[in-house]
């Protein structure tokens, strides 16, 4: 019996890693369904701000790549026709689109569905955080009368939504309406299905070391890192590893790095390989990310991978961290001061438990990343898909 083929748009996929967690979703997900289902990825032939074409592969034409094929289009070949004869001649049995926004792997994949109604087939829309409040709050402007005007023409019709918690799940039915067909499962984790190997920071006298490890915009929030750790009395390191998304904001958080106080170091190491960010975040005390929004956080499930303990925003599918002794989910509207406490409580914790509060970390990794339900939410999703009508 052949597999069901899932043809999936998203902008960027491996071997890129500059774009942030979407890469590593639909990555672990082939990894993870990839011998039960067909994945055929549409997607860019270079990585997020680079004018040259990954190495190696070939543009304008499918390529094995893991467990899926992958077409690695090239900038001039992103256009309604070029799309329309791509989705004609490979078979598929579901459109799976991995943004609510992107003009060209979302929108006119679903223009092209939309002229050759004939031809319809069953699409699953994720729309990846998109619709947060913290998302949807940056450039208001434009994405507002976008969706209403996108609702009004019935761009969305028919989709089956695939939310990554059931907070999105809700936020979804807010925004399309209750009949709106939402299936709820999970982002896969990092080495899904596999057992996680615990990894130990090098034992280092002097200052608390702190990780900010994500793209540098505005919806990560590095300027309130900044603006925390200038008020804290303790020595710290504060690295900070991400690609530079946004030239604008990432003057302003220079600014922010002259003004901090001689106790706290910052300093920019770049742009991290994906293969060494779980090696990477191993080497700190604390990963700090103070997030307007994650759909899921990947970087976050690595830290719990590395058996570092972090320091959230509750603007993330992780919460109750404080509880299971693992780190903090804060609300950002309380302001710096509640993150202040928990970075000092860190000093103090690094000193006295340290080798214990890392196992509890990795401990706390084990059990919640290799829960089979999530696998089995995934599957299900699909499933569903192949077997409902356009």
């Amino acid at each position: 019996m052949s597999r069901p083929i899932i043809l999936t748009f998203v902008r960027y996929y491996l071997p890129g890693y500059k774009s942030g967690g979407p890469v590593q979703t639909i990555a672990n997900l082939v990894e993870a369904l990839g011998d039960e289902f067909e994945f055929r990825i549409v997607t860019s032939d270079r990585d997020f701000l680079d004018v040259v074409p990954y190495p190696g592969i070939t543009s304008d034409a499918w390529m094995s790549v893991r467990k899926a094929w992958v077409y690695y289009i090239s900038p001039g070949r992103r256009r309604l026709f070029a799309w329309a004869r791509l989705m004609r001649e490979t078979p598929h049995d579901v459109l799976y689109l991995n943004s609510l926004f992107d003009p060209v792997y979302t929108l006119l994949p679903l223009l092209v569905r939309r002229l050759a109604s004939s031809q319809m087939k069953p699409v699953v829309a994720a729309p990846r955080g998109e619709l947060s409040s913290g998302a949807l709050g940056l450039k208001r402007w434009k994405k507002g009368p976008f969706l209403a005007i996108a609702q009004i023409a019935g761009l969305y019709r028919k989709v089956l939504w695939h939310a990554s918690t059931e907070d999105e799940a809700q936020v979804i039915r807010r925004q399309f309406g209750v009949a709106a067909r939402v299936v709820t499962a999970r982002n896969l984790p990092p080495m899904a299905g596999q057992r996680l190997k615990s990894c130990e920071a090098i034992d280092a006298p002097g200052p608390l070391r702190i990780v900010f490890l994500s793209r540098i915009s505005r919806m990560k929030n590095l300027d309130y890192a900044l603006r925390v750790l200038a008020k804290t009395c303790v020595r710290v390191q504060f690295d900070i590893w991400g690609t530079l998304e946004d030239s604008a904001y990432w003057k302003k958080c220079q600014d922010e790095i002259q003004a901090l106080p001689e106790n706290v170091a910052a300093r920019y190491r770049g742009v991290a390989d994906h293969s060494e960010v779980i090696k990477i975040l191993a080497g700190y005390d604390l990963f700090f990310l103070p997030t307007r929004g994650e759909n899921y956080g990947h970087v976050i499930a690595e830290a719990f991978s590395a058996g570092t303990p972090v320091l959230l925003s509750d603007q993330t599918p992780w919460r109750n961290l404080r509880r299971e002794g693992v780190g903090w989910d804060l609300p950002l509207e309380n302001g710096e001061a509640t993150f202040l406490e928990a970075i000092e409580e860190t000093f103090h914790k690094v000193r006295l438990e340290k080798v214990a509060w890392r196992q509890r970390v990795s401990d706390f990794a084990r059990n919640h990343l290799n829960d089979p339900s999530l696998l089995e939410a995934n599957r299900a999703l699909f499933l569903h898909a192949v077997a409902s009508k356009a």
